[in-house]
């Protein structure tokens, strides 16, 4: 019998097939291909791509954080871009030369290059490390378990803000059922600070709701006994369910983020944190990703055309959900002729500085291009590889990706190690992070960096330090093995 901790060759050969052969090949038959350096070397990025998921997909561990990465890479950046080159069509009218087509492959392929040493060398390290070895800084903040009491507070509070905030606001809960467009323009008829207001209220309201509900169906059971827990529990669940409906539903909130809640909720079930199931799961979110979220923007807008159904190849050529490819080119052409901005690099970590106390804020890169390339609508991409190009260039790049991938590394494998501890950081915010890590990638970092601390920090300010929990009589961690506060339907902690 195979041993499990160890890949199937059989299964990282048919992985791989589908992958790096069948799936480009059905893309490059949809048209005629014109042939070009660009595609040349595009095929490399889709096979470094593809080889590098279906080792994730065949690892005897699952590793969340790297599956978000390549599924990412391998779809908008390997996929499409095969598309795109191969009929020489593109979403938006910006076109650039031959040679910017064959460097956006090329910082794209650093960028993947750079990443795959950075888990190399993460792992590497991890394997020398001793085994007596005191826990990092890393290691100490994924081990933090959820206080209940820090929890139910952060219920009170997301109950309380949803009924000020919703009350509030033109339209209360009908707008959440209307359309994105809707809600975007009930709460601003400006681009300026009111609707940057707007846009945090909202995320300020989105993302305590999803971690409330999450740590409710996670919270573990306490030592000693947890009836007030479950009394409390099972009065709140209905509601915490009831307002996320409102607040993180498909028609008023991004699909990136409605799928991370989903993914996430779906993901923290005890079973599919198991290799197997992991697997059987993760193919069929890559399929969903293939075949079913181009037309997930039905309720974008309030005025909705009927759905054409169109090969995966056009799609990928006119759809503007997969404009990553073409801003990158559109970056390298800003760049040559505004040169490189390593103060931009503060924008996103300093998002919260108004315009009127810094008043050469960097502004949203995914704007920036749009603006150049000459375009009406603004709301474009801007993905981590031009992000960190227009900073300082190739060098910026190769640190950018290789420092991600020795983190991503890490944190898949503390959370590996927690795997059986219930309750823990890990459990929760890895899964999470892992799918909000499209969003990461695709940017711009100044559009998502709100969205993105309030999903980071919310699950750490809700729970405690694994030695302060031992000496806490609410949040202990038993010195036996504790079930997770199972609600019917749910699952627990096998």
């Amino acid at each position: 019998m195979q041993d499990p901790r160890v890949r199937s060759v059989t299964a990282v050969f048919l992985w791989a097939v589908v992958l790096t052969v069948l799936l480009p090949g059905l893309i490059l038959h949809s048209h005629g291909v014109r042939v070009s350096a660009a595609l040349a070397l595009q095929a490399v990025v889709v096979a470094h791509a593809g080889g590098a998921l279906a080792r994730v997909l065949t690892a005897p561990t699952v590793r969340f954080v790297a599956f978000g990465f390549w599924v990412f890479a391998y779809i908008w950046l390997g996929l499409a871009p095969l598309a795109m080159l191969a009929a020489d069509a593109y979403p938006w009218a910006y076109r650039t030369s031959v040679v910017t087509a064959f460097e956006a492959v090329a910082v794209i392929e650093l960028g993947l290059v750079a990443y795959s040493a950075g888990t190399a060398l993460a792992a590497r390290r991890q394997g020398t490390r001793a085994t007596s070895a005191p826990p990092g800084f890393l290691e100490r903040t994924l081990s933090r378990r959820i206080a209940p009491w820090r929890l139910l507070a952060l219920c009170g509070l997301a109950l309380a803000f949803a009924v000020l905030l919703i009350s509030g606001q033109p339209g209360r809960l009908s707008a959440y059922f209307t359309s994105r467009q809707a809600i975007t323009e009930v709460g601003a008829t400006d681009n300026g600070q009111g609707a940057f207001l707007q846009v945090l209220l909202s995320w300020s309201l989105s993302v305590p709701a999803f971690w409330a509900l999450l740590g409710l169906l996670r919270v573990p059971r306490l030592p000693g006994g947890d009836r007030w827990l479950r009394g409390v529990r099972w009065l709140l669940l209905p509601v915490l369910l009831a307002l996320n409906a409102v607040v993180n539903n498909p028609i008023s909130k991004p699909r990136f983020w409605v799928g991370t809640v989903l993914l996430t909720l779906l993901f923290t079930l005890p079973r599919l944190g198991r290799p197997r199931a992991f697997r059987a799961a993760a193919a069929a979110l890559i399929a969903a990703l293939l075949f079913a979220f181009p037309y997930s923007d039905y309720f974008r807008y309030s005025d909705r055309e009927d759905v054409a159904v169109v090969s995966l190849s056009e799609q990928f050529t006119t759809n503007g959900d997969y404009d990553a490819f073409q801003q990158v080119q559109t970056g390298l052409d800003y760049a040559r002729e505004n040169g490189f901005s390593p103060q931009d690099a503060l924008g996103p970590p300093l998002f919260m500085v108004p315009r009127s106390m810094w008043p050469g804020k960097p502004d949203d890169t995914g704007i920036t291009l749009a603006e150049y390339a000459g375009y009406d609508f603004l709301n474009l991409s801007a993905p981590l590889w031009i992000e960190s190009y227009l900073w300082a260039g190739p060098l910026a790049v190769a640190i950018v990706f290789c420092l991600l991938g020795a983190i991503s590394r890490r944190v898949d494998d503390v959370r590996h190690r927690l795997r059986d501890v219930p309750g823990t950081v890990a459990a929760l915010l890895v899964p999470a992070f892992a799918f909000y890590q499209m969003v990461f990638l695709r940017g711009s970092l100044l559009g998502i960096a709100g969205p993105l601390t309030l999903l980071v920090a919310i699950p750490l300010l809700i729970s405690t330090p694994r030695g302060r929990a031992s000496r806490s009589p609410s949040s202990a961690v038993p010195t036996v093995p504790i079930r997770h506060a199972s609600i019917s339907g749910k699952g627990g902690h096998p």
